[in-house]
Order: structure tokens, then C-alpha cells, then sequence
């Protein structure tokens, strides 16, 4: 006999019963176990939702403005900020959100400066990560590594590969090939053993554990943002809401102000727009949870707000995004 996961009729076998006590067995698989065993091998990690979004609440819920806080306030719930590979700082996470399915990697962060290449697969439209990267490698004459290896509920894929100290590789969705998201700094992985409302992360059978491989060199150059020209700054939309001043910090705060101040029937479009956005331009994974609590104060339930930002990163990585000349409510 075999101890399956209770949540998921798929999910894998884990390990015989007749060898181990049912306590330890449940305690090995539970979201803090994993996610241990990640940290054990250098990797950061912050508790996830089954929506594969930040487990912690934010401290700035009850702040009059919530704006953008990357932790320096000293509490926990600042997403991928709070990740630690430290056992007691992981165990004061989970313990602050016992309602965690799963852990999420933070990529960018010494040792690994991990490079999370995410391959989908969806049958409508037709999207083939893994066919995209082949093409890519011939383009491009470099070999994909053998490295870690993460299948994902819905059919995909997760690549984890290494990258040089001092670089600092952007998130993104379908830049470099349509199927292919890159997470790079400020973004994260989940980690295999992560359950989710789709199902369970899991390694790859004959995946190496824990050891990602070096990115191609040729890889590397096309993770590089394109230099922007002085169009692709004339050009930009004027009726995205527009930070007065702040660079990144600036918009990030004007999505939230523009979540912050929806009105009844408006909250669900508005702040499906705004987190559209935010993983448009890579900050999705960054800024999610300061968008959920700006949409709490307008008076939404947590599970909607959630419930949204999750449907917006799927049509983000599905490219169905909204128009951005439109944005809902102005």
C-alpha cells in the first residue's frame, strides 16, 4: 500500500507505507516539509495559496493608502520579498499562514541566481513551449541543458536554470517566444510538491534534484531586455494610470491607487486590469499582493481578490490580455 495525496486523485505515489510511520509520512509531505528541503539546497522560499499567490497577509492592510512595500518594514507578508532560506524564518511564515498548499522559489537570489523557464502547453490557442525553446536552440545554436525539471498541472513545464552573478534577468510573458514566460528577479517559481486549485507540481521522472544547470550563454542574450528607443517612450499609452513620479515604484503605486479608489460593480474589471498589467511588465508575481489588499479595502472578499489576480496571470501567460487603451472605470 501507498500514501497518495488526499486533494488529487493524480497525484504521484510517495513512498510506502509499510516502511514509515503515517505521522512522518504526513509531516514529509506537508507544503513546510518541501519547502525545507528546498532551503536545505539554498533555494528561498514564501508559503503559497492554492492559487499559487503568497500565503502571508500583507501588514498594510489596515493602512489608510496602502502602497508598495518590499519589507522594509520589517514584518512578513511582502511576497517574494519575505523569502528566506532560513528553517526558523520558513517555519515563522508557514505558522503565519497555515492555510498554505505550497511554496514558491525566488529566482535572481544567491547561490543558484535562479532563471525559471516556464514552457506552456494549451491546445486552444495553440501554444507548444517546449517546441518554441527547440526552435529557438537550432535559431540560436545552443543545447538545452539537462537540469531540474518541474511538470506542472496543466500540461507544461519548468525549466530551472542557473545564472552568472551580477544579472539581472527580467520577468516576462511570451517576449522572447510565444509559450515562453521567463521568472527572473522579483518573480518565483513553485516548488514541485506544491498543491494547487489545478493540481500538483511535480518533479520530472529522471529529473536531476535540487541542481539546476548553467543557462547557454546564447540563452542569456535573448533573456537581456531590448534596449528601449526614445518611440517605445513616446509612444506609451496615456490612459494607463501614470505614476507622477518614481520610475517603477511610481507605477506600481498608481496600480494600486487606481484598484484602491474602484467603485461598487467596477472592483472585479478594475482590478482584473491592473494585475493584467502588472504581469505584462513583469511585476505581477512583485506586486500581487499590495493589489489584493487595495481591493479588499474597496470591499471584495479575499478568495474574489485572489480569485482574479489568479485569472489575470493566466491571461497574461495565455496572452489574452485586455486592451490597454481601455482601462475599465475612467
Amino acid at each position: 500500500m501507498h500514501l497518495r495525496a488526499p486533494d488529487h486523485p493524480d497525484a504521484p505515489t510517495l513512498f510506502p507505507l509499510s516502511h514509515t510511520c503515517p505521522k512522518m509520512e504526513s509531516m514529509a509531505n506537508t507544503p513546510l516539509a518541501h519547502a525545507l528541503d528546498a532551503a536545505a539546497h539554498g533555494f528561498r522560499v514564501i508559503p503559497l495559496t492554492r492559487a499559487k499567490l503568497p500565503a502571508v497577509r500583507s501588514p498594510h492592510h489596515h493602512d489608510p493608502v496602502p502602497l508598495p512595500c518590499r519589507g522594509a518594514c520589517g514584518r512578513p507578508g511582502h511576497g517574494v520579498h519575505d523569502a528566506s532560506a532560513a528553517p526558523e524564518a520558513i517555519r515563522a511564515l508557514f505558522a503565519a499562514a497555515p492555510w498554505a498548499s505550497g511554496y514558491g522559489i525566488a529566482c535572481g537570489c544567491a547561490p543558484h541566481h535562479l532563471i525559471g523557464v516556464d514552457l506552456d502547453l494549451k491546445r486552444e490557442p495553440r501554444v507548444d513551449g517546449a517546441a518554441a525553446l527547440a526552435l529557438l536552440a537550432r535559431r540560436y545554436a545552443f543545447a538545452v541543458p539537462r537540469t531540474v525539471t518541474v511538470l506542472t498541472p496543466g500540461g507544461g513545464r519548468h525549466l530551472w536554470l542557473c545564472g552568472p552573478p551580477g544579472l539581472a534577468v527580467a520577468n516576462s510573458v511570451g517576449r522572447i517566444a510565444p509559450g515562453i514566460d521567463i521568472r527572473g528577479t522579483g518573480g518565483y517559481l513553485v516548488g514541485p510538491g506544491s498543491a494547487t486549485s489545478r493540481g500538483r507540481y511535480r518533479l520530472a521522472p529522471g529529473s536531476p534534484a535540487w541542481r539546476p544547470a548553467p543557462a547557454p550563454s546564447a540563452l542569456l542574450g535573448l533573456l537581456r531586455p531590448p534596449a528601449r528607443t526614445t518611440q517605445d517612450r513616446t509612444t506609451r499609452d496615456r490612459s494607463t494610470p501614470r505614476p507622477s513620479a518614481g520610475g517603477t515604484a511610481g507605477r506600481d503605486a498608481a496600480l494600486v491607487r487606481f484598484v484602491r479608489e474602484s467603485q461598487e460593480g467596477r472592483r472585479n474589471d478594475r482590478l482584473f486590469w491592473a494585475a493584467c498589467r502588472a504581469y505584462e511588465t513583469g511585476a505581477g508575481d512583485e506586486l500581487a499582493p499590495a493589489l489584493i489588499e487595495a481591493a479588499l479595502h474597496t470591499g471584495l472578499t479575499r478568495r474574489e481578490a485572489e480569485a482574479t489576480v489568479a485569472s489575470a496571470a493566466r491571461s497574461a501567460t495565455g496572452r489574452t490580455l485586455p486592451p490597454v487603451a481601455q482601462p475599465p472605470g475612467t
